[in-house]
Order: structure tokens, then C-alpha cells, then sequence
């Protein structure tokens, strides 16, 4: 396995995934209130492993066929990217949100007795296949990220991304009762934001090689 290409995957895969939108603002929420985790952990890394393959695969295709596309629209993402990595910077610098809201309504919440399974598993599939923003970062970013690696080498970037879904939606999912007390203080949002914002600019940079 080609571990350089295997590391690229996962250290972009990681950049996107972290961000807080709606999809892990869902599964943060479920976590805490203890709601369905497994099935939404297992919805979303699934999800993630077939955006993955086909945008990887897909890409591949294209970049054959119309190089100059694919170019195109890699350096289209990477503005993205630049775009929110200083949106994410400036919002650490200003934040507009004190608390997270989902920790701060444990009255109106319902609780896991009173959830229906399928109906978490609609939300878990909207959240996810209804999103923009994963098909602009798994389909448009990682996988034409893939399609410039060597042609041995995809098989491996691919991989490297998706070993980070199930870590990260676990994580999320099981760790997020230890960590919801931390987002009632905007301090805590302000260092993650920091932290997302830094490590987009710099991958967005590592991507223009």
C-alpha cells in the first residue's frame, strides 16, 4: 500500500469531516441524549464509504477523459476551502454562538424511550445524503484530491479517508455526553474553530502541489 497516498486521504477526509454542520450538530445531539447511537454511527460511515468510492472512482474516470475539468474544479474546492477555513478563523476571532443550543434543552428533548428508530434513521439519511456540503467536499474535494494521485495509488488515498468516518462518527456519537458540558462556554467553540480554521487553510496549501 501506497502509505504516502493513504495519508493524504486521511489527512483531508479529517480536515472536512470535523467541521460542526448540520449532519455532526445531529449526531452530537443523539449522543447526548443517548438516542440510536449505533445505527446513526453505522448510517453515516456507510454513507461516507459510497460518497468516497464513487467520488474517488468517479473522479478518476473524469480526470481521464477531461483533465482540465477535473483541474478546474479541484482549484474550485480549494477556494472553497480557503473561503471557510478564514470564515472559521474570523467566527474563532467573533464568535456569534455562546452555548451550543442542543446541550441547553435537555426539557424539550425528547429522550431516547420516545424516539422511534425509523425516524432517527430518516434524519441520519437526510442530514446526510440531503446535505450540499458533502457532496462539495466528499464528491468535488476528496474524491478529485484522489483522482490526482497515481493511478496505483487511488485504491490507497481512498482508503485513508474512509478509515477516518467510522473514528470520527464513534467518537462524536459515544463521546459526546463527556463532551456537551465543554460548548455551553463560547471558549470551547472558539478553540475548535481555530484549530478546523488552521487545519483547512493548511490543507487547502498542501493541495496545490
Amino acid at each position: 500500500m501506497n502509505w504516502t497516498a493513504y495519508t493524504h486521504g486521511a489527512a483531508l477526509c479529517a480536515s472536512l469531516i470535523v467541521t460542526i454542520g448540520a449532519q455532526n450538530a445531529f449526531v452530537l445531539r443523539q449522543g447526548i441524549l443517548r438516542s440510536h447511537v449505533g445505527k446513526i454511527v453505522l448510517l453515516c460511515t456507510v454513507s461516507d464509504f459510497i460518497l468516497i468510492a464513487g467520488g474517488v472512482g468517479g473522479a478518476a474516470a473524469l480526470a481521464t477523459r477531461y483533465p482540465r475539468v477535473v483541474e478546474w474544479i479541484l482549484y474550485g474546492g480549494l477556494a472553497y476551502l480557503a473561503w471557510f477555513g478564514l470564515f472559521t478563523l474570523r467566527r474563532a476571532w467573533r464568535p456569534g454562538h455562546a452555548v451550543m443550543e442542543i446541550a441547553g434543552e435537555p426539557a424539550a428533548a425528547p429522550t431516547a424511550s420516545t424516539q422511534r428508530g425509523w425516524s432517527v434513521v430518516l434524519m441520519a439519511l437526510a442530514f446526510t445524503w440531503l446535505n450540499p456540503h458533502v457532496y462539495v467536499d466528499v464528491l468535488l474535494l476528496i474524491g478529485t484530491a484522489g483522482a490526482r494521485e497515481p493511478e496505483g495509488s487511488r485504491v490507497a488515498f481512498a482508503l485513508g479517508a474512509m478509515t477516518i468516518s467510522p473514528l470520527w462518527f464513534a467518537s462524536l456519537g459515544y463521546g459526546a455526553r463527556l463532551l456537551a458540558p465543554l460548548f455551553r462556554q463560547a471558549t470551547a467553540w472558539r478553540i475548535l474553530d481555530g484549530a478546523i480554521g488552521s487545519m483547512v487553510l493548511f490543507i487547502a496549501a498542501v493541495q496545490l502541489r
